[in-house]
């Protein structure tokens, strides 16, 4: 990108994409950064900060490849589907889709509301509870090991593992590290659980996905595990990170907690515009394949660039209202799952888990706040925190 361009502006330091995730009001951030199309991090790579430059990318995947991005998560191969371009990419979603499909998810709800009475029960008596260890991470974490087949005995290794990929410890090279040791014990775990498999079939996800085929011929054991290692990330976390966001804020806005108490058929619309308005995926990684140009800026192929979600969904100029938080807006076009072929495999999956807990939850303790002398602290990257204390009155 050429550095005089008028329509780019040049900023010193990435942290203002880092506090997309780690504001209180990311909103404002983006605000700023939309005053360009094309926001440049010197030697490091380009923002696309408005909603009509961020849909034509995500839709271009010829020209803003996911495969070229070269994303260092521990992997020693590409994560199906989501580090393949099309056109691979898009016979792995025709594998995929169908057990993601919006029929075979509702089949999980009564399962899933179960697992919330359960978790609030452990500590509705005792009137308080840090919502992110004890709600936000065992409830989707439950809900992926039991899809897959897999002993919850191993969910501390998981949960450990995925840590040390997305938000692991240490400078640059000790993150290098733990991200590819992390790695190895992924492979190798699902080296091990596919060798079983044979012995011992199961009924459940992942042995669909073991008999599945790819132009008539069955997956191999290493695509099995470039998704099972894709889905330990995903499915481990992103629902964390929704679930942080949307508690947070409602237990600081008593007017909208009390809305989603009040009328149970608002829950869906809620988790779409909290999805919004949160968006707890800020931006998704992209690297250009050949020159092109945004908002009148041009980028020239092999840019690395970020996708800026977060601003895209509250970007007021694009879609007038989305500056303001309507826990009933429909029809809602945010882009928190992303957009393009990229689209996020397991929405289906995450809005189900949003919509239970929220209902569920809120029939067991409508009533809650952030505990006295609670300051937030959300993390870097994709937006979550690691305490979440809320305080409420006990349940008998």
């Amino acid at each position: 990108m050429a550095a005089e361009d008028a329509n780019a502006a040049i900023v010193p330091e990435a942290e203002v994409v880092m506090e997309l995730a780690t504001s209180t009001d990311p909103r404002a951030v983006a605000r700023t950064l939309r005053e360009q199309p094309v926001v440049q991090i010197p030697d490091m790579f380009s923002l696309v900060t408005r909603r009509h430059d961020v849909e034509d990318a995500l839709r271009q995947s010829s020209v803003f490849s996911w495969g070229a991005v070269g994303m260092d998560l521990g992997n020693v191969r590409p994560l199906i589907p989501l580090q393949i371009d099309p056109p691979k990419h898009v016979k792995y979603r025709r594998i995929l889709d169908p057990l993601f499909a919006p029929k075979r998810m509702a089949e999980l709800e009564p399962d899933v509301v179960a697992l919330v009475g359960e978790l609030v029960g452990r500590f509705s008596s005792r009137g308080s509870c840090d919502f992110h260890e004890e709600f936000a991470v065992p409830l989707p974490c439950t809900v992926f090991l039991r899809l897959l087949g897999l002993p919850y005995s191993d969910l501390d290794l998981f949960l450990s593992l995925k840590d040390d990929i997305i938000r692991p410890a240490g400078d640059l090279d000790e993150q290098a590290r733990r991200r590819r040791k992390a790695g190895d014990t992924v492979y190798e775990y699902f080296g091990k659980v596919l060798e079983q498999r044979r012995v011992h079939p199961t009924d459940d996800l992942l042995a669909r996905i073991i008999a599945s085929e790819l132009d008539g011929e069955q997956l191999t054991d290493e695509e099995v595990m470039d998704i099972s290692y894709l889905f330990l990330i995903a499915g481990l976390d992103t629902v964390t990170d929704s679930l942080d966001c949307f508690f947070a804020l409602l237990a600081q806005e008593p007017e909208h907690r009390r809305l989603v108490v009040d009328d149970e058929a608002v829950i869906p619309s809620a988790v779409e515009e909290l999805l919004r308005w949160e968006s707890p995926v800020p931006a998704v990684p992209r690297r250009t394949v050949q020159d092109t140009e945004i908002g009148g800026c041009p980028i020239p192929a092999g840019e690395q660039v970020m996708i800026l979600l977060g601003s895209a969904n509250t970007d007021h100029d694009a879609h007038p209202g989305l500056d303001r938080l309507d826990l009933t807006r429909s029809p809602n076009p945010h882009l928190a799952f992303g957009g393009g072929v990229h689209r996020c495999l397991g929405s289906h999956l995450a809005r189900l888990e949003l919509r239970v807990a929220l209902r569920e939850f809120h029939r067991l303790i409508p009533d809650y706040a952030l505990a006295p002398g609670t300051e937030l602290q959300y993390t870097p990257g994709l937006r979550s925190l690691h305490t979440l204390p809320l305080v409420f009155e006990p349940v008998a």
